[in-house]
């Protein structure tokens, strides 16, 4: 047995800087979402991503 050791640390969940959590949507918006994927190549989450920043970015309280 080696001495040399490889040491794993522990991630602690959010440390990253996202957060994961659960949203309810219409069927139709996930079917768009999908098709969105499919085309682009990219998967959901990263166009839901996208999609968030765009409007959050947009967004104008009155």
């Amino acid at each position: 047995m080696s001495d040399k050791q490889d040491r794993i640390t522990i991630k602690k969940r959010g440390e990253n800087g996202y957060r994961v959590f659960s949203i309810r949507i219409p069927e139709s918006i996930v079917t768009r979402i999908d098709q969105i994927a499919a085309e682009s190549g990219r998967s959901r989450n990263e166009i839901i991503g996208i999609l968030l920043d765009f409007a959050v970015e947009r967004c104008d309280i009155v």
